[in-house]
């Protein structure tokens, strides 16, 4: 692991970043504090990749976005802002609290006409979606639960189309993907099976980036559909 001098420099660029490119507003700021108060745990992306999040939004043209693993609605509502008129966002999520939480995020920011937030177990929700024939969606975020990252994955494979985006998150477990004494950690063994498998799956383009910032270190993995 690094020393925490490194740690405190991720943060203190990220703090920079956040404060010179306007990352933040009332509204985010209010969607994290909501967040805090109730208990939940500040797992939320940080603001330059809530960012990132949205811009990708906004390069793939995404119309229809789909996110797995809702906690309080900060990335949900960061990715909403990206949509075009009558776009519209579905996040799941299991837990009820954090399901409350971020209902009142997303009416407190106006954004509920835009965000369907669709409480349950995402692999049964997911399965639903599929059963009743929703249209494709352009881009996909999975932050649920890791190690069940690859049936995330199969499971919204059927719901894309040719050019849909795929981003997950904590792929890279501060390093630990990348140590054999890691192996039987079990989101450590989800995300090795994520990456086996998309990489042989002949429809998915992907690569995958590890990140440092005020979150510790980790990193995403990105693809694209493209068959």
């Amino acid at each position: 692991m690094n020393p925490p001098t490194d740690s405190l420099r991720w943060q203190a660029l990220d703090t920079y970043f956040a404060q010179t490119l306007h990352l933040s507003d009332a509204q985010l700021d209010d969607a994290l504090a909501r967040a805090r108060d109730a208990g939940l745990p500040a797992h939320e992306v940080a603001p330059n990749q809530a960012k990132l999040l949205q811009l990708f939004a906004r390069m793939c043209g995404a119309r229809r976005i789909l996110e797995i693993g809702t906690l309080g609605g900060y990335s949900a509502l960061c990715m909403a802002r990206a949509l075009p008129p009558g776009g519209e966002l579905i996040t799941l999520e299991a837990d009820a609290l954090r399901a409350s939480v971020a209902r009142e995020t997303f009416r407190a920011t106006g954004m509920s006409g835009c965000i369907t937030l669709i409480e349950g177990d995402a692999r049964e929700t997911l399965a639903a979606l599929a059963r009743v024939g929703t249209a494709p969606f352009d881009m996909v975020f999975i932050d649920a639960d890791k190690a069940d990252n690859l049936v995330y994955l199969r499971l919204v494979m059927p719901l894309l189309r040719r050019g849909s985006v795929i981003v997950a998150d904590n792929i890279a477990r501060a390093g630990r993907l990348a140590d054999a004494a890691a192996a039987d950690d079990a989101d450590v063994r989800g995300a090795h099976a994520f990456f086996t498998e998309a990489a042989r799956d002949l429809r998915l383009d992907i690569t995958a980036l590890q990140t440092v910032g005020e979150k510790g270190w980790d990193g995403f993995a990105l693809a694209v559909v493209t068959a």
